[in-house]
């Protein structure tokens, strides 16, 4: 809905010059040609009026049939130049459908400063939305910018025809801004103030993005982003001597490349323990600590580039890195970089959006309904002879042909084939049934190319987004047209810290403390996990914590950690956690020397499967899966525990966050992750269990 305006709380304002064309006026008698001629002109206002009522994104969802009628109640005002619509703050019983002219939209904050302008709204365009609905404040004024014709429905007129049961509105989403350190902001504006660069240094820099092997290796990043990314970068002077890095340094966010001048590489050995292992997990997932004499292992030219890793995520940095003489470096921060990447994928998301228009099931959806739905597909790659899908078998899942042949087989005979080019843009669909009913398939679709490319998308990832497609189709979708997870309905148990007493520390960390408390009252025994809400704050991991309750309250699995209630206090919250007695698989692998064990490692990946399939049945992606997020009972089962990190996902999620061991390719590129990445953990997981350490660890 280009230009369309939230309307929660737009004003009903005195209208400037009025006309209804519809309301009936004593008139002198007029002749037959001139009635004839009036006749003429007020169907021809009227056609005009469903033209305008067929442009407006709103009314998409309501049925053909009802346009003419809604036309029929429409009244058309006329407001000058200058002149306000509607007004903050005001009740408002209209809704506005701008037919010409264009509106400025004014917000005012209440600091007692004059409105802001946030934006503008043309023809096409429509406010006071919620006014059809429900006795809301208008939360903007409009103001004509120019002379604005606008047909104006009433909530009375609405509701008397029933059209408010036909009509379904879209759902305002919430927009999560993240929350940025000051000093990402301040490298943002840097890099992005700079004067353009030379084609000479243009040259220097995409040639150094390539020559990067690890970077390449990681990102596979192309001419395009390489471009791009030299834009961002910005130049400095560092003088003989200095450390431009320092191993083991946790505010690692610069990537360098050395225009003129040398580096010399240090790396210091890692820690020893007493029983040979390597150090504890450091801060960010790490399970080594640099310790010891550093040793010179490398030296960096001009051409070369060092401290990539940096751009992918925020890691103690590996080594020491020292300039041998006056040197020349570019600096690109791992801000920018992680937004070129992501507007990559962005490009990719208008692309499936593009071809969802040509779908002809999805026309009553409106534009951002079709972006959501985009964002929830997965492609999909076929060989020759595949079957995409078979005749008789259920189908629950749509499919979106966009590159290769196929053939439509009924009954072992090929009655039809669908070809789709990229280059062309066109793109064939078929197994949509399976979004509207649960029926058998009607035919077997198989590739006849020698491979062929699809878009796919199930019911339920469908209906979790949109609710019933049948309901979209028909016009009468209940609600808001969205549906939100269901929550599992488990037992609540209503217990506060009152209630409980002490019986021991279970664990300790910067958040806070784990304790062990039993019930005064029933015996049951609690782990009271106890963060502080000063340290929340100051990591600004607020959004983590709500995020961690919610999933938990969703799920009920006998593979994962429960979670029975939460409280708070001034300084403190709690959450009141399934005991797991056992103690962290990490620490009993190592203590028990279970690595290597078939038997063992078969048992706890079992465990794993199963929580993880009821995670991504209620659409959760885990994302931070090692041993030390698996606890066990006392009686040796597994369980899940730690949510910190997980989060509903349809589509795809582009947070770089997790444990760099266990890194899914698309995390470290930043094209997006699904439910695929914790696949890939639990590769890493069962190679850990059999070998004792990670594959990737360097």
């Amino acid at each position: 809905m280009g230009g369309c305006v939230s309307s929660q709380g737009q004003a009903a304002a005195k209208p400037g010059k009025t006309e209804n064309k519809y309301k009936s006026e004593a008139k002198p008698k007029s002749s037959p040609g001139e009635e004839k001629q009036e006749a003429r002109r007020k169907n021809a206002e009227y056609i005009g009026i469903l033209t305008a009522l067929d442009r407006v994104p709103l009314l998409k969802r309501l049925p053909k049939d009802q346009h003419p009628i809604l036309a029929a109640c429409c009244v058309t005002k006329v407001y000058k130049e200058g002149q306000v619509c509607i007004k903050q703050g005001d009740l408002g019983t209209e809704l506005f459908l701008i037919r010409s002219g264009e509106a400025v939209v004014l917000v005012d904050e209440g600091h007692g400063g004059k409105p802001k302008q946030v934006n503008t709204v043309k023809e096409g365009d429509y406010f006071g939305e919620n006014a059809l609905l429900h006795d809301e404040p208008r939360n903007a004024t409009i103001k004509a910018s120019s002379e604005l014709t606008c047909l104006v429905i009433s909530r009375e007129k609405f509701q008397e025809l029933g059209l408010h049961m036909m009509l379904t509105f879209v759902k305002r989403q919430n927009v999560l801004g993240t929350v940025r350190d000051p000093a990402e902001e301040k490298h943002l504006k840097k890099s992005m103030s700079f004067k353009p660069k030379s084609d000479k240094d243009l040259a220097f820099l995409v040639s150094a993005l390539k020559k990067n092997q690890n970077l390449q290796t990681l990102t596979n990043i192309d001419e395009a982003t390489c471009k791009l990314l030299a834009d961002a970068a910005w130049k400095k002077d560092i003088l003989a001597g200095d450390k431009v890095i320092q191993q083991g340094d946790t505010k690692a966010e610069y990537f360098y490349l050395v225009e003129r001048g040398s580096f010399d590489i240090f790396v210091a050995p890692a820690a020893e323990e007493a029983d040979g292992s390597t150090s504890p997990t450091s801060p960010s997932g790490s399970r080594t600590a640099p310790l010891g004499e550093p040793q010179k292992v490398g030296v960096v030219e001009a051409g070369g580039s060092f401290g990539e890793l940096a751009l992918m995520y925020n890691a103690p940095r590996a080594a020491t890195v020292r300039a041998r003489a006056k040197s020349v470096v570019w600096v690109i921060d791992r801000v920018n970089f992680k937004r070129m990447l992501m507007q990559a994928s962005n490009d990719k998301l208008e692309e499936y959006a593009e071809l969802l228009e040509n779908v002809e099931v999805f026309a009553p959806m409106l534009s951002n309904e079709k972006r959501r739905v985009a964002e929830a597909l997965t492609e999909m790659t076929f060989s020759k002879d595949e079957s995409i899908i078979t005749q008789g078998e259920m189908g629950d899942a749509f499919f979106i042909l966009y590159e290769g042949k196929v053939a439509v087989i009924k009954d072992g005979k090929q009655v039809s084939t669908l070809s789709a080019r990229v280059e062309t843009k066109v793109a064939q669909y078929f197994g949509e049934r399976a979004l509207l009913n649960n029926e058998p398939r009607a035919a077997t679709i198989k590739v006849i190319s020698q491979t062929a490319k699809a878009l796919t998308l199930d019911k339920s990832s469908f209906e979790l987004l949109l609710g019933s497609l049948h309901g979209i189709m028909s016009e009468k979708a209940d609600g808001d047209g969205s549906a939100q997870p269901s929550t599992v309905k488990k037992k609540h148990e209503t217990v506060h810290m009152e209630d409980i007493d002490l019986i021991g520390a279970l664990g300790v960390g910067a958040f806070g403390k784990v304790e062990l408390r039993e019930h005064k009252v029933t015996g049951k025994t609690y782990a009271v996990k106890m963060m502080s809400k000063g340290y929340i704050v100051k990591m600004r991991m607020q959004n983590n914590v709500i995020n961690e309750k919610h999933i938990l309250a969703n799920v009920d699995s006998p593979f994962i950690i429960k979670l029975y209630n939460t409280s708070q206090t001034a300084q403190w919250i709690y959450f009141y956690l399934e005991p797991a007695l056992g103690g962290e698989l990490y620490v009993v692998y190592h203590r028990k020397c279970l690595h290597g064990s078939a038997s063992h490692a078969r048992y706890y990946s079992a465990s794993v499967v199963l929580a993880f399939e009821h995670l991504h049945a209620r659409h959760v992606v885990y994302r931070d899966l090692k041993p030390e997020n698996l606890l066990l009972t006392a009686e040796g089962y597994l369980k899940l525990t730690d949510m910190g990190l997980a989060k509903f996902a349809l589509g795809k999620t582009y947070t770089t966050c997790g444990t760099p061991e266990y890194f899914a390719p698309e995390v470290i590129r930043s094209t997006g992750q699904t439910r695929s990445v914790d696949w890939w953990t639990l590769g890493i997981l069962i190679f850990e269990f059999m070998v004792g350490s990670a594959p990737f660890r360097a």
